[in-house]
C-alpha cells in the first residue's frame, strides 16, 4: 500500500497527456486528481498505523544502483516522519488538483498541466520516502524540474520563463552543497542509507574514512575541507543545510521565491504549502540526530532562519501584489521553523510545518478565487469592497488569517491541548520553545525569541493589510471589473472548505502527538528529541553494541541533555513552569500587528501615507526587497555577462570561428572570387591562356 501512495501520482503525470489526447481535457482531469486522491485516502490510513500503531517500515523496490562497496537501493521508508510529509503533501497536491479544474479551465494546455502537478507531487514523495541520500537527492532534483516546468508553464510570457530560469539556477547553487555534503558521507561512513549514519551518530561508532589508517569515533573524527581541519559533522551538517537553504528559499538564496508568483495561482500554493520549500526542514529534520551533536552547524541553521523570518517579514509589508505578499509569509514562516530545528525543536518545526501547509494553501487558492473574480487583476490597490461579493472566500481567508497571525486564547487548555487556530498552537510551540533554549543556554536562543516576537508582529501587519485592502471598504477595481464579475464556480470553492477546517483545528489535532506528551511515542525515534535515549535504535536494526568508549560518550551525552530535558521541554509537560508572559507575548505581538493594520487601512482612505510611505528611503529599501536582487546582479550576472560576451565575441567568434570554419569559408571564398575572375566571355582570352599552357607543356616535355 505504502509503494502506491507514491506510484499513484507518477501512473497520473504518465497517463494525462494520452488520455487528454483521446478523451479530452477534463477526462485527463478527473484521472490525475483522482490518482492523487487516492494516495492521500491512503497515505491517511499509514499515517494512523504507524504515528499511533508502530507500523514503521522500509520497502526495497528494487536494486538501484551498486558499485564496488557503494550501494544504494530504491526503496520506500515508512516511519513517523515520512508518513507526517507523505499526508501533507498528498492532501494538499489533491485539493490543488480538484480546484485547478476551475481555475484552468479556460487554458488550452490543461493535459500537460496535469500531468506536471502529478509529477511535482512523485518527486516530493519520492524525496520524503527515500531511505538514502541518493534517492533523496533523485527526488530533489525531480521537484526542481518539475517546479521549472510549471513556474514557466505559461512560456509565452517572457516573466515566466525568466522566473522559471532563476528558480532553476539558485536551487542548482545550493544543490551543490548537498551533493558535496552526501559525498562526505559516503568518505565518512562508507555508506548514504539514512540508518547507517544515523546509527553511528547515536552511538558514536568507530569510523575509518577512506585514506585513514587508523578507525575514529565519528563524534571525535575531524576532515580538511578547503584547506582548514574541522569536525566531520560540522562539515556535513552545513553542506547539507546549504542545499536546504536553496529548495527552501532561506537568506541569500532566497531570490527565486517571490517570481515563482509567475505561474498559475495552484502551482503557488502546491510550492508554498507542500511540496518545494518544505523539504529543506523535512532534509535537517531526516539528519535531525547530526543536528544534535554539531553545535556549529545547528547555530548557522538558527542564524539563517532568523534572518530569513525577519527580512521575509520587513519585504512583505509594502508589496502590492497579493500572491507576493503570502510568497513573502511563507519564507518568513520558513525560517521560524528553521530556527526552531536550530534549537533542537524538530517537533515544533513539523509541527508548524503541518499546520502551515493547511492555512497557507488556503490563503493561496483564496488569493487565486480573487484573482479570478477580479479578471487576474493581482495588485490589491485595484481591489477593495469583496467581502460582501465573495462572502465564502472571505470567511475562509479570513480563517487563514487568523490562524497565521497567532490568534488563541494563550493560557486556556482544554484537555491540556491549547485553545486556539493552528498557527497559534505551533507558533507559540516554537517561540516557546526558543524561550526554554535561553535558559538551557543554546546558541542564539535570545535573538530568535525576541527575533520571532519581532516577525510575529510584522506578520500580523502584512496578513492584516491584506484582509483590508482586499475585502473592505469601498472597490477600486476598473469599472469593467465591477461591471462585469467573473464568478469562480464550485471546482474553485469546494477544496477552500477542508482547508479552512485544517487552520482551526490542525493545531489541536497535532499538538499532543507532535509536541506535547505523545511526541516521544508518536516520533519513535524518526526525529531527535531532547532528552530521548536512542542508543537502543542500533540493536533494533541488528548493529552490534557500542564500544565502551562510546557508551561512555553517549552516556554523558544524554547525562546533558536530561539535566536540560526539564528547560527544553516547553512542549511537553514542561511547559507550563515558563513564565506567564512567554505565552501572552506572541499573542500580544500579533495584535499589536493587527492594531497597526486597522488604524493603516480601515479608514475613509486606505492607501494614505502610512508610517512607510511611498517614495521614502526605507519604502525605497524594503520594495527593492533589501537591494540583494541588484546586489547579486552587480556581483554575479552583470560580470558573469561579461565574461560571456568577451568569450562570445573574442574567443569564439574572433579566434576559434575566425581561424577555424569562418576562417576556411573566408579562404576559400576569396580564392573562388578571384578563379572566377578568370572567366571573362572573351575567346581570345580563352585563346590565349591555350597558347600560353602550350607553350609551358612544351618547356616541360623539351627539359
Amino acid at each position: 500500500m505504502q509503494a502506491f501512495i507514491v506510484l499513484l501520482p507518477l501512473f497520473g503525470a504518465l497517463l494525462a497527456m494520452p488520455v487528454g489526447r483521446a478523451s479530452g481535457s477534463r477526462a485527463a482531469e478527473i484521472v490525475t486528481s483522482t490518482l492523487v486522491s487516492l494516495a492521500a485516502v491512503l497515505a491517511w490510513i499509514t499515517f494512523f498505523a504507524v504515528g499511533f500503531g508502530n507500523a514503521d517500515t522500509t520497502i526495497v523496490l528494487f536494486e538501484w544502483i551498486r558499485s564496488g562497496t557503494f550501494e544504494a537501493n530504491w526503496s520506500v521508508r515508512v516511519d513517523a516522519l515520512s508518513a507526517t510529509m507523505m499526508i501533507v503533501i498528498t492532501t494538499v497536491s489533491s485539493l490543488v488538483h480538484w480546484y485547478s479544474m476551475g481555475y484552468m479551465e479556460e487554458d488550452p494546455s490543461r493535459p500537460r498541466f496535469f500531468a506536471y502537478l502529478s509529477l511535482f507531487t512523485f518527486a516530493m514523495l519520492a524525496l520524503v520516502t527515500a531511505d538514502n541520500l541518493i534517492q533523496l537527492f533523485f527526488g530533489w532534483e525531480g521537484v526542481g524540474v518539475a517546479s521549472y516546468l510549471l513556474i514557466g508553464f505559461w512560456h509565452h510570457k517572457a516573466s515566466a520563463n525568466n522566473a522559471a530560469i532563476k528558480a532553476f539556477v539558485v536551487n542548482r547553487v545550493g544543490d551543490v552543497g548537498l551533493g558535496l555534503g552526501i559525498m562526505a558521507c559516503y568518505f565518512v561512513f562508507g555508506s548514504v542509507e539514512f540508518d547507517v549514519i544515523l546509527d553511528a551518530i547515536r552511538s558514536d561508532s568507530l569510523v575509518q574514512p577512506m585514506g585513514m589508517a587508523t578507525s575514529v569515533h565519528v563524534r571525535d573524527l575531524s576532515i580538511q575541507f578547503l584547506n582548514h581541519n574541522a569536525s566531520a559533522l560540522e562539515i556535513i551538517g552545513i553542506l547539507l543545510f546549504i542545499g536546504a537553504m536553496g529548495k527552501s528559499a532561506q537568506f541569500f538564496l532566497h531570490t527565486w521565491l517571490p517570481d515563482a508568483m509567475e505561474g498559475p495561482t495552484p502551482v503557488s500554493a502546491l510550492i508554498h504549502a507542500a511540496t518545494m520549500v518544505t523539504a529543506g526542514v523535512f532534509l535537517v529534520c531526516r539528519m535531525s540526530d547530526l543536528y544534535a551533536v554539531a553545535p556549529m552547524a545547528s547555530a548557522l541553521v538558527t542564524a539563517i532562519g532568523l534572518s530569513t523570518a525577519l527580512f521575509a517579514a520587513t519585504v512583505g509589508l509594502v508589496q502590492t501584489d497579493i500572491k507576493r505578499v503570502i510568497a513573502y509569509s511563507t519564507a518568513s514562516q520558513l525560517g521560524y521553523m528553521f530556527f526552531a530545528a536550530g534549537l533542537g525543536g524538530y517537533g515544533a518545526a513539523m509541527f508548524h510545518l503541518t499546520t502551515h501547509a493547511a492555512f497557507k494553501a488556503l490563503l493561496f487558492l483564496g488569493a487565486g478565487v480573487v484573482i479570478h473574480r477580479s479578471h487576474h487583476e493581482q495588485d490589491m490597490r485595484h481591489m477593495g469592497g469583496l467581502r460582501g461579493q465573495m462572502p465564502v472566500t472571505f470567511a475562509c481567508m479570513l480563517l487563514g488569517t487568523l490562524a497565521i497571525t497567532g490568534v488563541g486564547i494563550p493560557t486556556l487548555y482544554l484537555f491540556d491541548v491549547p485553545f486556539g487556530f493552528a498557527g497559534f498552537v505551533s507558533k507559540d510551540m516554537i517561540l516557546e520553545g526558543a524561550y526554554a533554549a535561553i535558559e538551557a543556554g543554546k546558541p542564539l536562543a535570545v535573538a530568535a525569541f525576541w527575533g520571532g516576537l519581532v516577525a510575529a508582529v510584522l506578520t500580523g501587519f502584512y496578513s492584516w493589510r491584506v484582509i483590508f485592502l482586499t475585502f473592505f471598504g469601498k472597490s477600486r477595481a476598473p469599472i469593467e471589473v465591477r461591471k462585469h464579475p467573473h464568478e469562480p464556480g464550485n471546482a474553485m470553492l469546494l477544496p477552500l472548505f477542508p482547508l479552512a477546517l485544517g487552520a482551526v483545528v490542525a493545531g489541536v489535532m497535532f499538538y499532543k502527538p507532535f509536541v506535547g506528551g505523545g511526541a516521544e511515542a508518536f516520533w519513535d525515534g524518526a526525529i531527535h528529541l531532547e532528552g530521548a535515549h536512542h542508543d537502543d535504535h542500533g540493536a533494533d536494526h541488528g548493529e552490534k553494541a557500542p564500544d565502551d568508549h562510546a557508551a561512555v560518550h553517549a552516556d554523558d551525552h544524554h547525562a546533558e541533555t536530561d539535566s536540560k530535558a526539564h528547560a527544553d521541554d516547553s512542549h511537553g509537560d514542561g511547559h507550563h513552569d515558563l513564565p506567564k508572559w512567554v505565552f501572552w507575548a506572541p499573542f500580544l505581538s500579533g495584535g499589536l500587528g493587527f492594531v497597526m493594520a486597522c488604524f493603516q487601512y480601515l479608514g475613509a482612505n486606505p492607501l494614505k501615507r502610512g508610517m512607510i510611505g511611498e517614495g521614502g528611503l526605507l519604502y525605497g529599501f524594503l520594495q527593492n526587497r533589501w537591494y540583494i536582487d541588484h546586489l547579486y546582479r552587480w556581483i554575479f550576472q552583470e560580470p558573469a555577462r561579461l565574461v560571456g560576451r568577451f568569450l562570445w565575441k573574442r574567443g569564439d567568434e574572433g579566434t576559434i570561428d575566425a581561424a577555424g570554419p569562418n576562417g576556411f569559408a573566408k579562404l576559400t571564398e576569396a580564392a573562388a572570387g578571384r578563379t572566377t575572375g578568370l572567366q571573362t566571355g572573351f575567346v581570345f582570352h580563352y585563346a590565349f591562356v591555350m597558347l600560353l599552357g602550350i607553350m609551358i607543356l612544351l618547356f616541360v616535355l623539351r627539359a
